[in-house]
């Protein structure tokens, strides 16, 4: 008898049905974000990073390229196992022939390259417009700007991002989520915090004033505590953005890195879902702040993934990842991130959570502590190997990680 064999006997004997498992997990998309490969660079501005944004690090072998940014993709997509959605940031335009568009005048033909590279790997792609790292970011402000030129250069990059959404789903077929970030605020306190809001909502309102196919684009709103610049004041606070998405009916996204380090979105989750049909998420580490540390394994992203799948909304939440570590090898750092993810969602799979619910329903708290614990011992590491290898990816990423770096990154 194999090792998975023997584990999968072992979950049997609680409940778990391992094949079942295993079966949902590789038809659970990940949205792999592009910008953990450049550290958040893109391909159409000189500017240097902004907007409360900080990458820190100078591993060498970053993608300076369209062309090293989609190779190291690949590499990425070969060590990780099941179903993945790109995730693109609108700074990610590819131009050609010399050509350029300011971020005002974007058009689905600037993404061609990124939309023919999805298509030929069976992947949809997620996007997500660029407010930041720009000429028009004026006083960190750009959606909620006092100056009507600035907020009107950004509310039209909004709309032509909201069309290039729609390009995404109806040529790829699978449905676009369009996540919406501001880094709007101020280092200081503010002497008016209601004006900024009330821009931000004008401006909003406008970007979804343009007719779209709401089965084809999920439009999203993401809130966040602070940022480096804007530590005492936020324009899209998380009460903004949940009054906000309510309110107009699409759809809100939380990133486990924009609340106060005392707040875990694992916990918010149940909560939104009896209020939203759709939510979305960005997985991240905050190591004490929003730091955008390479997702582990590690409790937080656990209880996520457990939340997903004891409230039986693998359909209807979006996973994205969002990190960037330019101090570590970037393809290893890629790697890690996404297999941490999908490691967690297996975990969650294998509980038994219809018995653990009836123990809590039953006030049998003692037998469910129990439970919990015996399940921290489980044989989850061979049902891992198994699924590796049925999805035909080794489970020894380091060795090809390390060989790439010394035949390609360490050549750039």
């Amino acid at each position: 008898m194999s090792r998975f064999d023997e584990a999968k006997a072992i979950y049997s004997k609680i409940g778990v049905d391992v094949e079942k498992a295993l079966n949902t997990l590789k038809d659970v998309p990940v949205a792999i974000h592009c910008w953990q490969g450049d550290d958040v660079v893109g391909f159409d501005s000189r500017e240097s990073l902004s907007g409360g944004i900080q990458t820190t690090g100078n591993y060498p072998g970053k993608a300076t390229t369209p062309e090293e940014l989609i190779a190291d993709l690949d590499k990425v997509l070969a060590l990780t196992p099941g179903k993945k959605k790109l995730n693109l940031h609108a700074c990610y335009a590819i131009f050609e022939d010399g050509e350029f568009a300011d971020r005002d005048a974007l058009q689905p033909k600037h993404f061609d390259r990124w939309l023919k590279f999805a298509k030929e790997r069976g992947m949809g792609i997620d996007f997500n417009p660029t407010f930041f790292s720009h000429a028009m970011v004026k006083d960190n402000l750009t959606l909620s700007s006092p100056d009507e030129n600035v907020r009107k250069f950004w509310v039209e990059h909004g709309k032509r991002c909201l069309e290039i959404s729609q390009y995404f789903a109806e040529e790829t077929g699978i449905p676009c989520v369009m996540n919406i970030w501001i880094p709007d605020g101020y280092k200081d306190i503010p002497a008016d915090r209601f004006a900024p809001r009330a821009r931000f909502k004008k401006s909003l309102d406008e970007i979804l004033s343009i007719p779209y196919d709401k089965s084809k684009v999920f439009v999203c709103l993401e809130s966040k505590v602070f940022g480096i610049g804007v530590e005492s004041y936020t324009v899209g606070s998380a009460e903004f953005c949940l009054n906000y998405v309510t309110q107009k009916g699409i759809t809100p996204l939380m990133d486990n890195g924009h609340y106060h380090p005392t707040e875990v979105v694992s916990d918010k989750l149940s909560s939104m879902l009896l209020f939203h049909d759709k939510v979305a998420l960005h997985v991240t580490r905050g190591v004490r702040w929003d730091s955008d540390h390479v997702v582990l394994l590690d409790d937080e992203t656990k209880e996520i993934a457990k939340e997903i799948v004891r409230n039986d909304a693998l359909d209807r939440v979006f996973i994205a990842t969002d990190y960037f570590d330019a101090s570590i090898n970037r393809i290893s750092a890629w790697v890690t991130g996404v297999r941490s993810v999908q490691k967690a969602l297996l975990m969650a799979l294998l509980e038994p959570s219809a018995e653990m619910k009836k123990l809590q329903e039953e006030n049998r708290l003692t037998e469910l502590m129990v439970m919990l614990e015996d399940q921290k011992t489980m044989p989850f590491g061979d049902i891992w190997a198994e699924y590796l290898k049925r999805e035909n990816v080794k489970e020894d990423y380091i060795s090809e990680v390390l060989a790439y770096e010394k035949e390609v990154l360490s050549k750039r």
